[in-house]
């Protein structure tokens, strides 16, 4: 992880950290760096299971970042540690399940970093899994939405 001081450090985390998180974590990468913001903003993005460790992202997924003009690199899919609570400012998760699952490895947000992306940009309901869904411009379109939203939220200061 990049250790520069005075960057505020976003981490994205969902089921396998091979479809929604990346695309959060590369969304937000490719929306800071176009406005002149990746010095003052860092993410990265994890899952809360093993299941896809190591993994890139999934092709159908992969394809529509790059059909929206996203740029994407070979991405290692990570689980979330205790570590990563410490490290990171706003841990950002895309459903209930995940706020279940991360509650197994951090039992307790005491510092309260941790919350659904779409409660915290304030936008309603969760951010569905396109691997059991299919939608992967669907969900594309919702993250996206949701990162436009945490960039003014964090640029305002919040």
């Amino acid at each position: 992880m990049v250790k520069i001081k005075n960057m505020k450090k976003i981490l994205f985390v969902c089921h396998g950290n091979i479809c929604r998180s990346v695309t959060a974590e590369f969304v937000f990468k490719y929306l800071t760096k176009v406005n002149n913001l990746d010095t003052k903003f860092y993410s990265e993005s994890r899952a809360t299971t093993k299941e896809e460790i190591g993994n890139d992202i999934y092709p159908p997924m992969k394809r529509t970042l790059i059909e929206n003009g996203i740029t994407v690199s070979r991405h290692y899919a990570k689980q979330i540690t205790k570590q990563d609570y410490e490290l990171y400012d706003l841990i950002l998760l895309m459903d209930e399940e995940n706020m279940y699952g991360i509650k197994r490895i951090i039992p307790q947000d005491y510092l309260h970093k941790i919350y659904l992306l779409t409660e915290y940009v304030g936008v309603s309901g969760e951010i569905e899994d396109p691997w059991y869904t299919g939608r992967y411009e669907f969900v594309y379109n919702m993250i996206k939405n949701c990162v436009e939203r945490l960039i003014e939220k964090l640029k305002n200061g919040d």
